[in-house]
């Protein structure tokens, strides 16, 4: 496994902000209600978004998977897979910090991670496409 890239400067708020819009458009073109959040390279709360009729849950569970992706560095899908593998994988439930669930993406800029998208409000798969529309601001085209 290649070693991750380091942790730039946080996520500005406009820059968040640019982030947000392109979640935030593809949940409306869907009607699906989302919790979208945004963090910086530090794992701290940069903007959230709670959709219309969004369920409650979804907004620590956005948060927590933004959190899971800037602190690790990787897609909380991998950590997703692994449980799903079984077998070593699933120590992860044991650990308090992460959330294997996909639809958290770290953003990238200059190489560097400066923050993380997490999106929850629907099946895992709708919540990573929403989560890939945010971050194509930074990673490129999904």
């Amino acid at each position: 496994m290649s070693r991750p890239p380091s942790y730039g400067a946080p996520i500005t708020l406009a820059e968040a902000a640019r982030v947000m819009a392109a979640a935030q458009a593809e949940a409306e073109r869907y009607d699906w209600p989302m919790a979208i959040a945004v963090v910086g390279s530090g794992g701290h709360l940069v903007m959230l978004h709670a959709l219309d009729d969004v369920q409650h849950a979804s907004v620590p569970v956005a948060q927590a998977k933004a959190q899971t992706a800037v602190n690790f560095r990787r897609p909380s899908k991998l950590f997703e897979d692994a449980v799903r593998d079984g077998g070593l994988g699933l120590r992860l439930l044991g650990m308090d910090n992460l959330l294997p669930l996909d639809g958290g993406l770290p953003l990238y800029k200059d190489g560097k991670v400066i923050g993380a998208i997490g999106v929850s409000g629907m099946q895992s798969t709708q919540d990573a496409q929403v989560a890939a529309a945010g971050a194509a601001v930074f990673n490129g085209a999904m």
